[in-house]
């Protein structure tokens, strides 16, 4: 259906209607010469926005949140959180804005959410603001999740807004806007439940169970079962994570969704070596968000949401303590089970294939990758290819005699990741007002299975140089 290009907009504001607590009213910064960078036009199809219009003044103008639609009740979300391991009772929308919600073409609600847009009450000494490198680094990383089939929030656009931003050197600000199923985190639960107000707390379960697990509201315990649901959608989230090498980089619990979905890519990136100590972010001195931490720490930020929601589960405290501790005590087992499957999937092994031999084939496999620091994502193409390194023949002998499935492995192992070394070279050209290098990489990593002709160096692992160094920063 095409979508007239009426300026007239309508945002919803459920989550500021149903929670005003959580929701502090806010109006964006001035953007003093806002110019439009990139702009996803498949996903504002999706959202039933115009394309052309948002190219548009007026349609810049929201993509900034300088002009938003009569009724729209922009607003900054209040959460707590555990940073780092640290507990931070007030956290919220210090750089970021709620414009409202949209619905899209599938008739579900979506969050139309600002990043950069300037300082609100929650911004606790920050300057409210984004750099352009920060924002199109979200851009390109959620869209490869996106394409990858990775839950995730989704990126509409970047404009850069003319005000210069201070860093370790002054940089041209932006703002992100982004669609998510919602910005329900951990946090927000642990940011009423701090406060103790039982009920503020079951509207906030209520409004997010309605908005993603209305199932649960048809069983005896709807709250439990909103603890399970969560914890099942997160398990199969790290394990996604986990198979195609993403490192988060900043799993704190306010960067923990309800939903499932991924959000905040901040210091994030992609693993090159294969090496389950891998950490990017410059903040994480002690490796506690390293590549093979993440399915640990997801349990840990998810025993916090169970603490939450305990006056909810039973009024019995100890009953409650029980039954939250069934629940996520069930993790471990569910992203096992993903991780095995998963892997099976990437190294082509059928059913027929005895659980007890895949298991020991995959975790040998591990130990391989590590010891000899092999690229993890260009390995599993080659293995399909008959591409096999000296140092893992003898285990690439084992596989063979297992009868591997090598079209199923094309079909689930990329080609093209978002590459360190690459996503670096096509921001620090667009620092100088070339886009080209990032559209090309935003087209290769768009369609991350389809080996293409002349794209070869987006295939190719980063040099050796590049990644025992390589850095990431979380732009504030």
């Amino acid at each position: 259906m095409s979508i007239a290009p009426d300026p007239t907009v309508v945002l919803g504001h459920r989550f500021a209607a149903e929670l005003p607590e959580l929701a502090v009213q806010w109006q964006a910064a001035a953007a003093p010469d806002p110019r439009l960078l990139v702009l996803n036009e498949s996903l504002a199809a999706d959202v039933r926005l115009d394309p052309e219009w948002l190219r548009s003044p007026d349609g810049i103008g929201l993509l900034v949140g300088t002009q938003v639609p009569a009724g729209a009740q922009p607003v900054a979300q209040g959460y707590a959180g555990h940073q780092f391991g640290g507990w931070v009772p007030r956290l919220g929308d210090g750089r970021a804005l709620l414009l409202g919600e949209l619905t899209d073409g599938q008739g579900r609600l979506r969050d139309l959410h600002l990043k950069g847009s300037g300082r609100t009450p929650f911004a606790r000494g920050g300057d409210g603001l984004a750099a352009v490198g920060p924002m199109l680094r979200e851009y390109l990383v959620s869209e490869a999740m996106y394409a990858l089939g990775i839950p995730t929030t989704r990126s509409l656009s970047v404009v850069a807004t003319g005000n210069r931003v201070r860093r370790e050197t002054l940089l041209d600000g932006a703002v992100l806007a982004r669609v998510a199923a919602s910005h329900l985190r951990v946090g927000s639960f642990q940011y009423v439940s701090a406060a103790g107000d039982l009920a503020l707390l079951r509207r906030l379960a209520d409004h997010a169970i309605d908005r993603h697990y209305p199932a649960a509201a048809r069983t005896d315990n709807p709250y439990l079962a909103l603890l399970d649901a969560v914890v099942a959608a997160q398990a199969k989230l790290i394990t996604q994570w986990m198979l195609v090498g993403f490192v988060h980089g900043v799993m704190n619990t306010d960067n923990m969704t309800i939903s499932g979905e991924t959000i905040d890519y901040g210091p994030c990136a992609f693993m090159d070596a294969f090496d389950p100590q891998t950490v990017f972010s410059s903040i994480d001195s002690w490796g506690r968000y390293s590549y093979g931490n993440q399915p640990p720490i997801a349990a840990w930020n998810l025993a916090r949401f169970a603490e939450a929601l305990l006056p909810l589960i039973a009024e019995d405290h100890d009953r409650a303590i029980a039954l939250a501790t069934e629940a996520v005590q069930t993790f471990p087992q569910r992203y096992t089970a993903a991780w095995s499957a998963g892997m099976r999937r990437k190294l082509g092994l059928g059913e027929e294939v005895d659980d007890a031999a895949a298991g020991q084939l995959i975790d040998d496999l591990m130990s391989l990758l590590a010891s000899e620091r092999i690229d993890y994502t260009s390995f599993f193409g080659r293995l399909a290819r008959g591409d096999v390194e000296p140092a893992v023949a003898q285990w690439a002998d084992r596989w063979r005699n297992l009868g591997p499935d090598t079209a199923v492995m094309r079909r689930v192992n990329p080609v093209y990741i978002p590459r360190n070394h690459l996503v670096e070279e096509a921001l620090t050209a667009a620092a100088t007002g070339d886009m080209a290098p990032f559209h090309r990489l935003l087209g290769a990593i768009s369609a991350p299975y389809d080996e293409r002709p002349g794209l070869e160096r987006y295939a190719e692992p980063a040099p050796e140089e590049f990644g025992r160094c390589f850095q990431t920063f979380c732009g504030t």
